[in-house]
């Protein structure tokens, strides 16, 4: 399919984040309206609220990029919040896209999504075919829901609403709470800190053992918007390299990144989640898409984002 997107009213959900800031960049190069509003003047809980911008507004593509998100600390301290959010987000956001004849919808879940103990790489269809991951279970529940509501009033009515899968992320508008960020933001800063601070060695959580994908949020960016024109199918699709690397090595390329010369202590006593997690990304490879930037490229463009955003960051 062929689906223009020239002279479309598009709503990023969750523009500010660090997926919808990207796919707001890259919408500036199509020719489209692109329409936002802030968390602060429009509660995406509400459905109530939700339909009544909507209603004005009046959006022909959505974007849902909005939600709570976080690590392993996060996911397991706040499960009420993950769950919860979540659901009413993206619930109210489709439901009322529907009402409202929105002739587009692209979903955005996570690779969370899939069973612990799945293949590797992972293909779309091995969705719900086991036990998730503890460490992230309310989080990938609540994207299930979400791909499944997708789904569901597909089936019904007709409808063009689609799901993509990204791998883990990391790039400009990254989450750096000491706390709740993910581990490319973790170690990015971490690592920064301990350059500035000249301490001599810096702690990884896990053994550094388990292998993950990384795909830089520009690449994953320029896949969305490839998708809205060229993707029409009930099943989600997976969008990232296809390349997994140890945690361990990933944290070394991050110091190297940063130009910190420490010694690096991994602290097993932290969880490690799955032992490897990488998409079968064969077909959006299909499709026609692949990503532009490579690992190290990735990695340099973000400390360069974050050594140039510092103070921002901070507060």
């Amino acid at each position: 399919m062929n689906y223009s997107l020239t002279n479309k009213r598009i709503w990023v959900a969750g523009h500010n984040g660090m997926v919808g800031s990207a796919t707001t960049r890259r919408l500036l190069s199509e020719d489209c309206e692109i329409i936002t509003v802030n968390k602060n003047k429009l509660d995406l809980r509400s459905g109530e609220l939700v339909f009544k911008w909507m209603k004005n507004n009046k959006p022909q593509v959505v974007i849902v990029a909005a939600g709570k998100v976080g690590g392993i600390y996060a996911n397991s301290h706040y499960p009420a919040e993950f769950l919860y959010d979540n659901l009413m987000i993206e619930a109210n956001i489709i439901h009322c896209a529907w009402k409202l004849g929105v002739e587009k919808i692209l979903f955005l879940g996570s690779s969370c999504i899939y069973p612990r103990n799945a293949p590797q790489p992972i293909t779309e269809d091995k969705l719900l075919t086991g036990e998730l991951e503890p460490t992230n279970e309310w989080y990938a529940l609540a994207k299930i829901a979400g791909i499944k509501l997708c789904h569901s009033y597909r089936i019904q009515y007709g409808v063009d609403f689609i799901s993509a899968m990204p791998t883990n992320l990391f790039g400009p508008g990254d989450n750096f709470h000491p706390e709740n960020s993910h581990v490319p933001a973790a170690l990015l800063s971490r690592f920064h800190n301990a350059k500035i601070n000249s301490e001599k060695e810096s702690i990884v959580w896990g053994s550094g053992m388990p292998k993950r994908e990384f795909l830089y949020v520009d690449d994953l960016a320029d896949a969305l918007v490839y998708l809205l024109k060229n993707y029409s199918e009930a099943s989600h699709i997976n969008i990232g390299t296809g390349v997994d690397i140890p945690i361990k090595d990933f944290a070394y390329k991050v110091r190297e990144c940063v130009g910190y010369n420490g010694n690096l202590i991994f602290d097993k006593s932290k969880p490690d989640g799955m032992q490897r997690k990488v998409l079968d990304i064969s077909k959006l490879t299909q499709l026609g898409w692949t990503p532009k930037f490579s690992l190290d490229e990735g990695l340099a463009k973000y400390y360069e984002w974050f050594r140039e955003n510092i103070d921002i960051i901070r507060k």
